[in-house]
């Protein structure tokens, strides 16, 4: 094999190791993209059913639908109850991606606890109510700091999110803070509100009533501790 010959594999060999190195770099900056996107959000809703969810009166309010929770009928919860945190968060981001139809109310429950009926009476209410008569709306903290504006229209996907850490209540309707909140040591509660306090608790989604038809999908939770 005369030195040219020799030369010439030599720099076709080199060549393909360099290449072959920078697939390898591409792939592992493309791993490292991946494991970004790894943020720390945990899904609660798997799209497909409600495994890890429990209702108790008028169930049939509550339907999976084209990956989807929809909630259209007669009062009722769904109360999360799987295994990421035993139900039980204390400090967590919250956040879910919601549709109202015209003329509907609803609401996402935090810090609060399986009711076989009525409404809940433990953690606080966040208002999802873009249309509805009820005067309080979307990203509300329920009857304790109260949105009048709208922030979104019925029939458009938006992300409403909770934030609680210590007394510290923030929520955000697409990144728009409407609540910042900060419990007192001693809040002033009344008959059932006695309960409307931060202490721990899973998170529910309210069927309000009849005629009131609304979406979630991408229900997330970030824990804090």
């Amino acid at each position: 094999m005369s030195k040219s010959t020799v030369m010439m594999n030599y720099k076709i060999g080199t060549l393909i190791m360099l290449f072959t190195m920078l697939g390898s770099f591409d792939n592992i900056k493309g791993q490292e993209v991946d494991s970004g996107n790894d943020d720390g959000w945990i899904p609660l809703f798997n799209g497909k059913n409600l495994d890890n969810w429990k209702v108790g009166e008028n169930a049939a309010t509550f339907s999976v639908e084209n990956g989807t929770i929809k909630v259209s009928g007669p009062k009722a919860h769904l109360f999360y109850a799987g295994e990421v945190k035993n139900h039980n968060f204390q400090n967590f981001e919250f956040k879910a991606t919601v549709m109202t139809k015209p003329g509907a109310n609803s609401g996402i429950f935090i810090h609060t606890k399986y009711q076989e009926k009525d409404w809940p009476i433990h953690g606080y209410e966040v208002q999802v109510n873009n249309s509805q008569e009820d005067w309080r709306r979307t990203g509300s903290l329920y009857a304790i700091q109260d949105v009048i504006e709208n922030y979104v229209a019925d029939d458009e996907w938006y992300i409403e999110y909770v934030k609680v850490e210590g007394k510290q209540i923030i929520i955000k309707i697409n990144d728009i803070v409407t609540v910042n909140y900060t419990e007192p040591e001693h809040p002033k509660r009344e008959g059932n509100g006695v309960h409307r306090i931060l202490k721990s608790g899973t998170f529910a989604l309210q069927g309000h009533d009849p005629g009131s038809t609304v979406y979630y999908k991408d229900i997330m939770v970030r824990p804090l501790e």
